[in-house]
């Protein structure tokens, strides 16, 4: 059942900045061609019930964590006021392109900046012509936001980084949203399982998960999100990126780690799926989390909640104060 404008507001109790958050796919097919493929389609319809969510609630800014934008030496946010390209997929250039003309918070991303310096990260604005922005990015906002009627903030996933940095970055999206006195809806760009089928794009065929693991998984993940459980699928990440992901450029399943921090780390939410698909053998899947007072269960929480990133824990080291850092982490991406 679709959920009213009017039930919208009524759910969301909460005096965080973040107002709902979503997690949205951002593959091109969606943006490009949604109709050669029927689950194609149901998911570009997903995102305009998103859409719809994202207007009633009418946010200063659209916060968006894309796991399609790597970045090696930090954290980056983009602010350029109104970036403008064409963009064609690097590895879905036979789809076609999308020319596109952004709107970027600036004011918001050097306070972003600010933040998570002063919570002992590395970060850097990136603003100039010509600048890639990322595929993930570019349909999101393409769907979501297609007159640019909102503001966005986009910031970069570190291919080193691991739990309590991804954490931490969190905690200054929510510090720089408080300083500048704004709302948001907070936005992670990922796939669930995310591997391809090893074969061409056959039209006339069904889409298909690329394994039965995998959408073993994927189902796993679905059922928590809808029951309002992010801090526990945040807390299941590693395992999941295992299980059903692949982990040529990184190793550890970062979006929810960074999605739970910015939403409260809790599991205190109504979660709605509104579409979940295959997409050449990835889990394509858009949901909905709006805060509530109500949590799912007792919680059980495995590992710390970092408000300073001191760098990796040195583990060869005597030294007590090795335990001032990430609590495990020297994980390579």
């Amino acid at each position: 059942m679709e959920t009213s404008k009017k039930e919208i507001k009524k759910e969301i109790k909460t005096d965080s900045p973040i107002k709902k958050g979503f997690l949205v796919p951002g593959l091109p097919h969606l943006l490009l061609c949604p109709e050669k493929k029927p689950e194609w389609t149901e998911l570009n319809k997903a995102f305009k019930k998103v859409r719809d969510e994202i207007e009633e609630i009418n946010p200063d800014v659209i916060l968006i964590y894309s796991s399609y934008w790597f970045s090696i030496l930090g954290h980056q946010v983009q602010a350029m006021k109104e970036p403008e390209w064409t963009l064609v997929d690097e590895e879905w250039h036979e789809l076609g392109s999308i020319p596109y003309k952004l709107k970027m918070d600036v004011d918001f991303a050097n306070t972003y900046v600010e933040c998570a310096r002063e919570r002992g990260l590395k970060a850097r604005t990136t603003a100039y012509k010509g600048f890639p922005i990322d595929t993930g990015s570019v349909v999101a906002l393409k769907l979501l936001n297609p007159d640019n009627k909102f503001k966005a903030s986009i910031v970069s996933s570190n291919v080193y980084s691991d739990r309590a940095e991804t954490v931490v970055l969190g905690k200054a999206a929510v510090e720089a949203l408080k300083k500048e006195g704004k709302t948001a809806v907070a936005v992670v760009i990922s796939s669930l399982s995310n591997r391809y089928l090893d074969e061409e794009i056959d039209y006339s065929k069904p889409e298909r998960i690329h394994s039965l693991k995998d959408e073993e998984w994927n189902q796993k993940y679905l059922e928590f999100l809808s029951q309002g459980r992010l801090e526990d699928v945040a807390q299941l990440s590693r395992q999941f990126h295992r299980e059903a992901r692949v982990s040529k450029k990184v190793v550890a399943f970062k979006p929810f780690w960074w999605f739970s921090t910015v939403m409260g780390s809790t599991n205190n939410f109504k979660g709605e799926v509104f579409c979940y698909k295959p997409v050449h053998g990835t889990g394509a899947a858009v949901v909905g989390l709006t805060p509530t007072d109500k949590s799912t269960g007792d919680l059980e929480f495995d590992e710390e909640n970092a408000e300073v990133y001191k760098g990796n824990r040195n583990v060869l080291s005597s030294d007590d104060s090795s335990k001032d850092g990430d609590e495990v982490l020297s994980e390579k991406n």
